[in-house]
């Protein structure tokens, strides 16, 4: 497969790509395929010239979501599929994995066009444990933060923490902060062509108001290798199925994040469909996979 060129998307902030998927250029290219960096933004990018656009680093999308799922639908062919980044990067896609019967955590959700007034916001949040404030759409815990109902200090930064993103027009979601996450951390399962390749676990990374890190691009992550269940991978398997049902499309790349239930139970915290790290260096020929399923692409 020669003279077949693949933009590898990724923000300004990123231009050469995110270390993890530096390896992917020299994969493709020994499959007859020229990969290269291009950042989604730039203008100067013809994206038409590319004959796949793999989507990946594009961590700086929130602020400018219309724009980013745009860009995306104007692609000649995009992976994963435009139809595939509109639905995931909105994270109402939650009621679609609940009204599936797949476990999630339980949200409340709070719409901007209501007005709520800040006394309806406080109502609307937890009474008893730790609870997590963010936005629907946000990227790498963007605009996220953990609060303590018990502390007036901590539950009037919540409080406004969603009056300032209500305020802006965004959706809000109020979860109880899953404890399990403090000792055992999330478990990330990743997915190429539909195939399980391999699992991390990631180490907490809420600590306290959004205010904290919001200078970050994205979270500090500190991952381990993790031998998934049984029921972990049918959860997310599970997950997947309703992705590809809502979307119409078959996935080149995923990622589920589960956390664990006071039950046990594995439930989604999030499904990573468009730009996730993939955490290579932790799997076996990852990089490898994920090229055979781009010439796959390319037919």
């Amino acid at each position: 497969m020669t003279n077949r060129r693949v933009a590898l998307a990724t923000c300004s902030q990123l231009p050469d790509l995110d270390a993890d998927d530096v390896p992917l250029i020299a994969a493709l290219g020994g499959r007859g395929i020229t990969a290269e960096p291009a950042v989604w933004d730039d203008p100067a990018v013809d994206w038409p010239a590319y004959d796949l656009v793999l989507v990946r680093s594009t961590w700086d999308y929130s602020p400018r979501h219309d724009e980013f799922v745009a860009w995306a639908r104007s692609l000649p062919r995009v992976a994963n599929p435009a139809s595939v980044i509109e639905w995931n990067t909105d994270k109402r896609y939650l009621r679609d994995l609940e009204a599936a019967g797949v476990p999630v955590i339980p949200t409340i959700w709070l719409d901007p066009s209501r007005h709520l007034s800040k006394r309806a916001v406080h109502t609307r949040m937890p009474a008893f444990g730790d609870f997590v404030v963010k936005p629907v759409v946000s990227a790498g815990a963007q605009n996220t933060g953990r609060y303590q109902p018990v502390s007036a200090q901590s539950r009037g930064k919540a409080i406004a923490h969603a009056t300032r993103l209500l305020d802006d027009g965004r959706w809000v979601m109020i979860q109880p902060y899953v404890t399990s996450v403090d000792t055992s951390g999330e478990t990330c399962l990743v997915f190429v062509d539909g195939e399980l390749t391999h699992a991390v676990r990631k180490n907490a990374l809420l600590t306290g108001p959004a205010e904290d890190s919001a200078d970050e691009l994205w979270a500090r992550e500190e991952m381990t290798p993790y031998e998934a269940t049984p029921a972990q991978v049918d959860v997310a398997r599970r997950a997947l199925e309703v992705a590809r049902q809502a979307t119409g499309a078959e996935l080149t790349y995923a990622r589920v994040d589960l956390v664990s239930g006071d039950d046990g139970v594995p439930m989604v915290l999030e499904l990573e469909l468009t730009e996730p790290s993939l955490w290579m260096k932790y799997g076996t020929g990852v990089e490898e996979k994920v090229a055979d399923a781009v010439v796959k692409l390319l037919g």
